[in-house]
């Protein structure tokens, strides 16, 4: 479940950021954005996999 949630937080913010970058395409923003949303999937997959301690 809470890896469905983390899912759908990463597509809404994903969303919100692509329609910033298409909207106004200035290459510092689109860069950016991009940095954005890898800092963002990495933290999804690094925080919700299985922990094994």
């Amino acid at each position: 479940m809470n890896r469905l949630l983390a899912l759908v937080a990463f597509a809404t913010i994903t969303a919100f950021l692509l329609i910033l970058a298409v909207k106004v395409p200035s290459p510092d923003l689109v860069i950016i954005v991009a940095i954005t949303l890898a800092f963002i999937a990495f933290d999804l997959f690094t925080s919700s996999r299985n922990k094994k301690d």
